[in-house]
């Protein structure tokens, strides 16, 4: 069932929330610009519209989109978003065995215990030849040769379906037994020219020491909020239809 996201901005010295909203979309996406907008306006109100100047801005991975980050850089607010390989590049959480056992647990949950199947990794590429093998030895044909996101471009190499039906690593491979197309596999290309991204700054802004630093203060500054909500007010979901009631439901808490 379609719901509503109750999304709210707050200070972290006083935790006092500065911009709350519902939204008629389970993602997070879309609503941090109007978000940022209406916390602007919400500033201009209080009479201090130069605080964005000297702000530092925090979101979780939720919000992390090449759009929204080019948005930020536009609003002089110095942010901090994490993308969700976020932790796993962080070196003491690829030591942590309590990290990577609950990284494994989550994903057999999600494969409902299925096997890890074979990823890009597993595939020899090579970009000069533009050829690409499959663990099993087998070419794959290259189907597509120019796709392009977040700045980046990729190339995509499928196997021929003769090959996947019969192939004895097919249950390490596909999910199930392929009818109209082999295994698909893409790989990015001319990383050494291509254009600097939004998502390529933030990730190493993000991953410095300092970065890390201050990402690490979101969750004392919202989360305690968020926590206060849900078990000391018992607001834990809306009771109410339609958005404007909800909205209103969303700031009497």
């Amino acid at each position: 069932i379609q719901g509503y996201n109750g999304i709210a901005i707050n200070d972290d010295k006083h935790q006092i929330i500065l911009q709350a909203q519902t939204w008629g979309s389970v993602g997070e996406q879309q609503t941090l610009k109007p978000a940022i907008e209406q916390l602007q306006v919400q500033l201009t109100k209080l009479g201090t519209p130069d605080t964005f100047s000297t702000t530092k801005f925090t979101a979780d991975s939720g919000f992390h989109s090449e759009i929204n980050l080019e948005f930020m850089a536009t609003t002089g607010l110095d942010a901090y978003m994490a993308d969700t390989a976020f932790r796993s590049r962080n070196p003491l959480f690829q030591q942590s065995e309590t990290y990577l056992s609950e990284q494994e647990k989550r994903r057999l949950k999600r494969s409902k215990g299925r096997s890890r199947l074979f990823n890009s990794k597993d595939f020899h590429f090579n970009e000069k030849q533009g050829s690409c093998h499959c663990p099993a030895g087998k070419a794959l044909w290259l189907s597509v040769k120019n796709i392009e996101t977040t700045g980046r471009q990729y190339v995509r190499f499928s196997g021929f379906l003769k090959d996947c039906r019969v192939c004895p690593l097919q249950t390490q491979c596909m999910r199930k037994p392929p009818t109209k197309q082999g295994r698909q596999v893409q790989f990015e290309i001319n990383k050494s020219t291509k254009r600097i991204s939004y998502t390529d700054k933030m990730r190493v802004k993000i991953d410095s020491s300092a970065g890390r630093r201050q990402y690490s203060k979101r969750l004392g500054a919202i989360e305690p909020v968020f926590g206060n909500i849900t078990v000391n007010k018992g607001m834990n979901k809306f009771t109410l239809r339609g958005q404007d009631k909800v909205n209103t439901q969303w700031k009497m808490y």
